[in-house]
């Protein structure tokens, strides 16, 4: 570790349901050498929320003041930060200097934050989910402390797909079904020649199938370099999709979707994962038993 980080949680969208997992969260951190915050309205709850909408607003707006956070994780995704997109000033937000961090629902503030003042944020682990695990990934760990110390980071990725020269893009992307929700909204990026990655859960292939054609419908793959794909998980096989699963979803895709695709991104609904910069770049080297990918947090 080259320096120490002070973490802040917050809760912009769902309810915590573990509080015991905040707690491991904020135990591991501190015992790796690291700072952490708890915003007040951590653990406040309203219906299925971390609060009210003022409530948890009142949050982000909390943890952007702060000097005493270097990087503030989301507690947990759900659903929540749909609601708020209008009222939250990422122009303020980006003065502030803080970093963000999260995935799943927090995706969508990503992607405002991104389209409305150019934030580089971080796909990456959050409180709960990750850090408060009771058994944390070693890789997650590993790689997010390396991109948020030094900003930028290399791995060898074991991706499936076309091989070509190296692509280099603004990265930007996130849970699928939320980025599919933004399309034609003021809020979801306007990138060409980019570096697109996605994964989701909860969703039979056909769905997934279904967001890819809006997305390509929308012109947003056309104007990609490449999609990466993903962890796509917990979903159930209907007794008649008689061979229709991910795979075809991703032949269809290659086929149909005219921009290079390629499955096997460390990224998702998993223990394992990377920390990656949205709006930063990525120079993505395909070789043929693994690809190269280099992450910077600048845009």
């Amino acid at each position: 570790m080259t320096r120490p980080l002070a973490f802040g949680f917050f809760a912009p969208a769902g309810v915590v349901v573990d509080g015991a997992a905040v707690d491991r969260a904020a135990q591991r951190l501190l015992a790796l050498g690291h700072r952490v915050v708890e915003d007040t309205g951590c653990r406040a709850r309203f219906q299925r929320f971390a609060g009210d909408d003022d409530a948890r607003l009142a949050a982000i707006r909390r943890m952007a003041a702060r000097d005493d956070v270097d990087v503030a994780v989301a507690v947990r995704g759900g659903y929540g930060l749909t609601r708020l997109l209008p009222r939250i000033d990422f122009g303020a937000l980006a003065r502030w200097g803080r970093r963000w961090m999260g995935h799943s629902d927090f995706t969508v503030f990503q992607l405002a934050a991104l389209a409305s003042a150019g934030m580089v944020t971080y796909a990456g682990p959050m409180a709960a989910y990750d850090f408060g695990a009771e058994q944390p990934s070693a890789f997650t760990l590993e790689h997010c402390f390396a991109m948020l110390e030094r900003g930028e980071h290399e791995v060898d990725v074991p991706l499936d797909g076309p091989a070509g020269p190296p692509l280099e893009g603004t990265l930007w992307g996130g849970n699928l079904t939320l980025v599919a929700h933004l399309a034609g909204t003021a809020y979801l990026p306007a990138v060409s020649g980019g570096l697109l990655f996605l994964e989701d859960t909860n969703e039979h292939p056909y769905r997934i199938e279904r967001l890819l054609f809006q997305l390509h419908f929308a012109g947003v793959l056309a104007r990609q370099q490449a999609v990466l794909l993903g962890a796509f998980t917990e979903y159930a096989a209907f007794a008649h999709d008689d061979g229709y699963d991910l795979g075809a979803v991703v032949a269809l895709a290659r086929e149909r979707f005219g921009v290079p695709v390629y499955t096997g991104l460390p990224f998702g609904h998993v223990r394992d994962k990377l920390t990656l910069p949205v709006g930063g770049r990525a120079t993505l080297i395909p070789g043929a038993s693994a690809s190269r990918l280099v992450l910077r947090d600048r845009a």
